[in-house]
This record gives C-alpha cells, structure tokens and sequence, in this order.
C-alpha cells in the first residue's frame, strides 16, 4: 500500500490532507515539524512526501533538503500559498519534484500525488545499469521531470533546453528515455504549413 507521510505544523491541515490521502486508499502518517518527519522518513521509509513550506523551527526548504539527502528520488511535493517563481526555483534547487497551492483542492493534490508516485516508481524501478547503459543520470533525470510536472501545457526540446542548463541532444535523449517508459507523450503541434513540431508532456 502507498504510505504518505504528511509534514504540516497545522493539526487541522494534517486532519484535512490525511482524509483525503485516505479516501484514495493511500496509509498516512503525520510530523508537525521538519525535525520529526525526518525521523519519521528514517522510520517508516514513506512512497511520497508533502511538506508545508511554512514551518516554525525547519521550514519546509531545509526539511525538503534534509530528506533529500536521506533519499534521492522519494518524491516531494511542496505546499504553499506563496506562487512566486524564485520560492519555486528554491525548492526545485533543493529537491522538491512538485508544488500544490494552498488552500487545498482534493482532485489537484490527488492528481499531483498519482502523477509523481509513478515518476517515483520509474525511478526506483530502474536499476543503476539501465541507467549507465542508457547514459541516463538520475539528477538530471528528475530535473527533467520536475521542469515537466509544473508546466500546464505540452512543452517542446526547444522550451526545455532554454528553462534548464541542459543541451538540446541531453534533453531529446532523455525525454525518449521517457517515452518508452510510458511517462511521457509525445503531442504532434500543426502548423499551417512543413511537419508538425512535437511537444511533450507527462501522461
């Protein structure tokens, strides 16, 4: 069963997140503080983490950063009402693989957590040699998944390359790595003329 671990120093938060987690199926368990879910993490080894990013003592970015360095690819998503681009670049920087904007809404958090549990899996599931044989790295890996799971709109090689330090090749490699994995689809853009451009996007 997917174990959720839900990191919030509000109780009534936690209460709401927890019913919706449960009503999915999904088992839950609960910190109040960024100290507690990292022993938690170490505890229960959780499928998939939510963070609330205001925190008194750890707020959510050193929380994200400390379970980052317990586990490279759990996925992590980040809680907030802040929509700045600069808090968003901060948490990515850190580690975190997606964002859900406070208050809650249950079928854009559900749908979050789904989408980043299979990316999770993908990642696990693939072993260190496919990954060498492939020439895939797991960092850049995720930071491709990460740039993939905030946007709202297929996006092209072209609009990755120029958001991420990555070159244009890097970034074409990886998103078939993708697609033959079933993560990705490929989404044909005609134009009034010459071949249609493709776009990719998370399925």
């Amino acid at each position: 069963m997917t174990h959720v671990l839900i990191v919030d120093d509000s109780a009534d938060i936690r209460f709401t997140l927890k019913e919706i987690c449960t009503f999915a199926g999904w088992r839950v368990s609960e910190a109040a503080t960024g100290k507690n879910a990292l022993r938690a993490f170490q505890t229960i080894e959780p499928d998939i983490v939510l963070i609330d990013y205001h925190m008194p003592d750890w707020d959510g970015l050193k929380t994200t950063k400390e379970i980052r360095r317990l586990h490279a690819t759990v996925p992590i998503i980040i809680l907030t009402v802040d929509e700045r681009q600069q808090v968003a670049d901060s948490f990515l920087e850190a580690g975190a693989t997606d964002f859900a904007l406070k208050p809650i809404k249950a079928p854009d958090l559900l749908s979050r957590i789904r989408v980043n549990l299979r990316v999770g899996q993908l990642t696990n599931s693939a072993e260190q040699d496919v990954f060498v044989k492939k020439g895939i790295n797991e960092a850049t890996l995720r930071t491709i998944k990460s740039y993939l799971l905030a946007q709202d709109q297929p996006v092209s090689i072209n609009d990755i390359q120029h958001a991420l330090p990555i070159a244009y090749q890097t970034v074409h490699r990886y998103l078939n790595y993708l697609e033959t994995e079933g993560v990705v689809a490929v989404v044909p853009e005609y134009g009034k003329t010459g071949r249609p451009k493709n776009k990719y996007q998370l399925v």
